[in-house]
């Protein structure tokens, strides 16, 4: 499970005043939910797009911290969607995730990796107790 921040002075519930409405327009019905550091993410069983095994998505929320946006994507196989005939729905998964992720967060995939290397060099430089 992957966790999102959002830019500097903006909030996800600002962001995405609805998540139920957002996680159905991208990827299709909810099916359940799903706990995830005490907040219930949820949970696209079948997503709309044949590259998708499973979605999980949703909002963290952290005491005295703004929420995150937590996500995970569950896809098939390349050698599996080769034999479903489905290679040309690829691109289209790659661009449903950047817009969804773009929509949430406001930043771009080059500074979501950004942001992601700065919070594991920050975890590397705090000595474990």
């Amino acid at each position: 499970m992957r966790e999102y921040k959002m830019r500097r002075g903006e909030e996800l519930s600002e962001r995405i005043p609805d998540m139920e409405a957002s996680v159905e327009s991208y990827f299709g019905p909810i099916t359940n939910t799903q706990e995830f550091k005490g907040s219930d993410l949820y949970v696209v069983e079948e997503p709309d797009n044949p590259v998708f095994e499973r979605v999980v998505v949703g909002a963290v929320e952290y005491s005295g911290k703004k929420d995150r946006l937590a996500i995970e994507f569950n896809e098939r196989p390349a050698q599996e969607l080769i034999e479903m005939d489905a290679l040309d729905a690829a691109e289209e998964a790659v661009s449903l995730k950047n817009e969804f992720l773009l929509e949430a967060t406001g930043r771009d995939a080059k500074s979501r990796r950004e942001s992601m290397k700065r919070d594991v060099e920050d975890d590397a430089d705090v000595p474990e107790a």
